[in-house]
């Protein structure tokens, strides 16, 4: 995992519900932990796009359901700023499911565009996205 380069917003704080937009099996799911992310007292952790959680599967197929996995989110609302000055915003906040880690996705398949900054952290999730924006 790289460092960003861009000065991501983090704007998903823990108990965020997101969908998801690879073929895993997952639709909703719930963010329960940060990784890697330090703060203050009582204030609850957040992720901004390219860091990685771990979220448990409220909605999707019967037998990832009920299960804790980990994850990266590759889109947010939030606008954030990017180093060349410009400011980026999606239309949905967005996750991508993990088979462990390392970053190697678990889907085939993403729906949707994928942030830049998402994929210079996580090589694994670039091969399999279509768009990077």
């Amino acid at each position: 995992m790289k460092a960003s380069k861009s000065n991501v917003t983090r704007a998903l704080p823990v108990g965020a519900y997101m969908e998801t937009c690879d073929n895993s099996g997952a639709k909703v799911v719930k963010i329960t932990a940060v990784k890697r992310h330090k703060t203050v007292k009582g204030r609850l952790p957040a992720a901004g796009v390219g860091d990685m959680v771990q979220v448990a599967v409220k909605k999707g197929k019967p037998d990832i359901r009920k299960t804790v996995q980990f994850a990266v989110i590759v889109r947010q609302k939030k606008e954030y700023k990017r180093s060349d000055g410009t400011r980026i915003k999606f239309e949905d906040n967005s996750i991508v499911i993990l088979k462990d880690e390392k970053g190697n996705p678990k889907g085939t398949i993403f729906k949707g565009p994928i942030a830049k900054e998402a994929t210079e952290r996580w090589p694994a999730v670039a091969k399999v996205a279509s768009i990077i924006v």
